[in-house]
């Protein structure tokens, strides 16, 4: 089984201000943008309100009450204008990161990305290498530096999946399936959860990416497919028995099609059924 200490990476837990990825770098810095921009106007009002306070204070005898004053075209230039550039900014800023950080998107289109196909249960998290037809029960292990292509389903409940330290948090559904492009670049550890509640379980709904060197990660494969259990469809009825879960296993072989298989049980439709 692996182990982190084995391929001796360093655990890191630090979270969406400590990016480990391109994904995540750059919500960081859509993060920090959107902040600056919106305390262009926080600050100023923060400032005027505690000013005008001091000012009009009761013992301030040169302060002059006028309550009654025309319209001001200036000031309502002001009034609006301001937030009218805060509302574009940050428009743009929305737009240009919905469109680049779209989770579907491929990262390289050069560089085949490794797929991982995922299972949110009840409460656990099961992935699925469908090239090298192996599995792991909540642990996810990659090569650094490989494009990640997640395919992800749920077996019961809406679910959702996020590594706070790579990027984009998306959501697992019955039926349906949903695709989300990642990429460790470095070497390390890295905690995943769901984000969504689903249950008494879900706090304990929590997995780690190990992201290891590329040489590694071929004989990491080469162990598991010798060793370890088969997940078949009597395996996995046993898995997907509501109950929390968090130990972490192997699997040196993988049904064929058993994530279409899930994915179509879960929305209702019989098996051989035409996918929509």
């Amino acid at each position: 089984m692996f182990t982190a200490a084995g391929f001796a990476v360093s655990s890191r837990a630090e979270g969406v201000l400590d990016p480990q990825g391109p994904i995540a770098s750059a919500e960081r810095t859509i993060l920090l943008n959107s902040t600056t921009i919106m305390l262009v106007v926080v600050v100023p009002v923060i400032v005027i309100t505690l000013a005008f306070a001091w000012w009009y204070r009761a013992s301030n005898t040169r302060a002059t009450y006028q309550p009654n004053w025309a319209h001001s075209g200036a000031i309502e230039f002001v009034v609006w204008s301001i937030p009218a550039m805060v509302v574009l900014l940050l428009a743009g800023v929305a737009w240009t990161g919905s469109h680049d950080l779209d989770p579907a998107r491929k990262l390289s289109p050069n560089v085949k990305p490794l797929r991982i196909e995922v299972v949110s249960l009840d409460w656990k998290w099961l992935f699925i290498y469908p090239d090298s037809e192996v599995g792991t029960l909540n642990q996810v292990i990659v090569p650094a530096g490989v494009p990640l292509e997640f395919v992800l389903t749920s077996a019961n409940v809406m679910n959702a999946f996020w590594v706070p330290q790579l990027g984009s948090q998306i959501y697992t559904m019955p039926g349906m399936t949903t695709r989300l492009n990642l990429l460790a670049e470095h070497a390390g550890d890295y905690p995943g959860r769901s984000s969504n509640f689903s249950g008494d379980g879900f706090s304990d709904m929590r997995f780690v990416v190990h992201a290891i060197p590329a040489a590694a990660f071929s004989n990491w494969l080469g162990v598991t497919q010798s060793e370890g259990a088969t997940l078949d469809a009597r395996a996995y009825s046993q898995l997907a028995r509501s109950g929390s879960d968090v130990s972490i296993k192997t699997y040196r072989s993988v049904e064929p099609g058993l994530f279409e298989r899930i994915q179509r049980e879960s929305s209702g439709r019989p098996a051989g059924s035409a996918e929509e």
